[in-house]
């Protein structure tokens, strides 16, 4: 089975994810997207996530309608902070059947080069890129056989401006599966 790996913080999960990772599964070879909640991206302030639990309860209940799309919480008891490399090692120990490859997007392909093992995960893993609005700079070009950049629609929707919006009081219900919305109101995220 190709298992595609979809990391992010997911904080909060929306509708912009689940297009993206339905995309991936129904216009590649990949057979499944598991959406990986991340405890902790070296790139992102711990502080300003919601626990990891709440954030994996979202990402399942935004999942429950999708076969091919499943929510992952492996990485929570992997050492912090989360790199991409020990993940996709213990995943291959964990089910050695499957192949694992990744889901990314283009600005984070052009940062590639800074993560950690980053030779290892072009040589030993597919990555599937879907477009990105970014500026586009020189360095971090890679151009392996491993790497697939998908014809995607392009999806301008974060959860950074979602959190915004919700502490501003305004309507996010349109951007959030029905279920996270009803999650994310009745918990009373993002409000302070």
């Amino acid at each position: 089975m190709n298992v595609g790996l979809y990391f992010g913080t997911f904080n909060p999960i929306h509708i912009g994810h689940l297009i993206i990772a339905n995309h991936m599964v129904e216009n590649s070879d990949l057979d499944e997207v598991w959406m990986v909640v991340t405890p902790h991206n070296p790139f992102k302030k711990k502080a300003t996530l919601l626990d990891n639990y709440q954030r994996f309860e979202m990402v399942y209940r935004a999942t429950e309608g999708y076969e091919n799309i499943k929510p992952s919480d492996i990485e929570f008891k992997l050492p912090q902070p989360s790199y991409t490399i020990n993940t996709l090692v213990h995943v291959q120990e964990k089910y050695p059947k499957h192949q694992f490859s990744l889901i990314m997007g283009e600005d984070n392909l052009q940062s590639l080069h800074k993560w950690k093992n980053h030779e290892e995960i072009v040589n030993n893993h597919h990555i599937y890129v879907y477009p990105r609005v970014f500026e586009k700079k020189k360095n971090g070009d890679f151009s392996k056989d491993t790497i697939h950049k998908i014809d995607a629609p392009i999806v301008e929707i974060s959860s950074s401006h979602i959190r915004k919006m919700i502490k501003a009081n305004k309507n996010i219900q349109p951007l959030l599966p029905q279920s996270v919305w009803e999650y994310v109101e009745e918990m009373n995220f993002y409000k302070k």
